[in-house]
């Protein structure tokens, strides 16, 4: 399947984009980088006024995010600087004396102005409350940030130009390329739109704040339901039917949302399952810790779509759990097991081969779908969190599991030691635990912190579901989705050099 190949092609194109990922540096255009630096005993207003001034938007390098605060208060920009996660303050603080609990993220009331290279406007002062958004990466000096526009906005191109109110720029601090989100979603979007499946829209953009020059961030699209983005059934506000769609994320990081919006999958008992090294059978483990001995790191699942009632949790819990042991029956045990009509409960069903039991409650196309995204770009963190699913109970909903929606890669293809030679199977496969060290003392731990994606690996040991991602592989390869990858990441080397400088 070329896959090494394609994995050390993309690996090294990126690895030797070279361009600094700490915000700073001049105006954007080319200019020095001591233009737009004022006084900070200056005046919010005057600030903002003398760095208009300054700034040149007539011969920009990308497309510039304006964000413009409504107070002028000169302490209105730290909604961008200070905030961290409330969760992750108080993990730094339990290993750091000393440390000093900064406020959560918070909305601000601003102005949101899009510009084109050449300076014209698309978007003037449209009212938007702009935050801080995501976890570790609010450690970060460079922030990603979440735009809730007081209207729908479309985004020059993004999404087929359909307007939307919420809209998120990510701040690719740890990515030295810059290009491995962008790369990635380009190549998703691809695979995804052939089977009417969503992944973010996304461009690079230069941003401001306030006057102030932050840098290079990609614009991407709120993980959301929307007709436009994950289009199942969104419930009206105080429904409490439980017909409706849910978006669901597998994050480690369940336990820092409100309990009402999560819970934690049995999978099948915590039934072993095969790490998948391509023609052969690896050692098996378990996707969740064994006992109170165990030290990997629990996953759980974060409804993401607001919920009403502790029925709406039960019910999708439920159908979680019984789905995967329906996949996990069919996959290791060779039976057919169905839902009842009113999906409580499974029970066995000899009239229908195992394929099928599984064909009935999970869209086999999508999960082979974000297998080979996971594989091709050796996504460190689908072991851990950002990895989506969704199911409609709607009238008009399939009442099946499907995947979509794949996010942040900018751990993938070789930013961390996951398959950075491009050989062997990853994404099936049992690999380190992504935010602990690969091996502990074997007397205490005997395979060390290791874990595995449960979705992924579940179904790979069946050859019916493999020459679904044969088949779809080689289709991607053939029609030169890949090909079209690599050059994408040339093109932008050369295209946006000056604003990666800038950076």
């Amino acid at each position: 399947m070329k896959y090494t190949k394609i994995i050390a092609a993309l690996s090294a194109l990126l690895m030797l984009t070279s361009c600094t990922a700490t915000a700073g540096g001049n105006n954007g255009s080319g200019d020095s980088a001591s233009q737009n630096q004022n006084s900070a005993t200056q005046s919010q207003t005057e600030k903002s006024e003398e760095s208009k001034a300054e700034l040149d938007y007539s011969n920009l390098c990308m497309q510039r995010v304006s964000i413009q605060t409504i107070s002028n208060d000169p302490k209105a920009i730290d909604f961008a600087t200070v905030p961290v996660a409330g969760f992750v303050s108080e993990m730094i603080a339990s290993y750091t004396p000393g440390y000093k609990i900064p406020a959560e993220p918070y909305y601000e009331a601003c102005t949101v102005t899009l510009r084109d290279p050449d300076g014209s406007v698309i978007i003037d002062g449209a009212p938007a409350d702009v935050k801080v958004r995501g976890n570790w990466t609010t450690t970060y000096d460079k922030k990603p940030l979440r735009i809730k526009f007081n209207e729908k906005q479309s985004m020059k191109g993004l999404n087929d130009d359909n307007a939307m109110r919420n809209w998120v720029l990510l701040a690719e601090y740890k990515d030295a390329s810059m290009l491995r989100n962008k790369t990635a979603l380009s190549i998703s979007r691809e695979i995804l739109e052939k089977d009417g499946l969503y992944a973010s829209d996304a461009e690079l953009v230069e941003v401001d704040i306030n006057g102030e020059y932050f840098g290079v961030y990609l614009l991407a699209e709120q993980q959301q339901i929307n007709e436009n983005r994950v289009n199942i059934f969104d419930a009206p506000k105080d429904y409490t039917g439980t017909d409706i769609g849910y978006l669901l994320e597998f994050d480690g990081a369940y336990y820092a949302e409100d309990d009402m919006q999560t819970f934690v999958p049995d999978y099948a008992d915590n039934a072993p399952l095969e790490s998948f090294n391509g023609d052969e059978k690896g050692k098996k483990i378990q996707c969740q810790p064994k006992d109170d001995n165990d030290y990997k790191g629990e996953t759980g699942i974060v409804i993401k779509s607001k919920i009403n009632t502790k029925e709406q949790k039960a019910f999708i819990k439920n159908f979680v759990n019984n789905t995967y042991r329906i996949m996990y029956e069919a996959s290791y045990n060779n039976k057919a097991f169905v839902f009842n009509d009113d999906f409580s409960k499974i029970t066995e069903d000899a009239s229908i081969t195992p394929e099928e039991a599984v064909r009935r409650v999970v869209d086999v196309d999508s999960l082979a779908d974000m297998y080979i995204i996971s594989e091709l770009t050796c996504d460190a963190d689908i072991y851990f969190a950002s990895f989506y699913m969704d199911a409609d109970f709607s009238a008009e909903g399939d009442k099946k599991l499907r995947f979509e929606a794949p996010w942040d890669f900018d751990s993938a293809m070789g930013n961390k030691d996951r398959c950075a030679d491009g050989t062997g199977f990853y994404a099936a496969s049992i690999v380190p635990d992504v935010n602990s060290p690969a091996k502990v003392d074997p007397s205490v731990y005997e395979w060390g912190l290791e874990t595995i994606n449960p979705w992924l690996a579940v179904l790979m040991n069946q050859s019916w579901y493999r020459d679904i991602i044969i088949e779809k592989w080689t289709s991607a390869y053939d029609s030169g989705v890949f090909d079209r990858a690599l050059k994408l990441i040339e093109n932008d080397k050369v295209e946006y050099k000056t604003a990666f400088e800038n950076n």
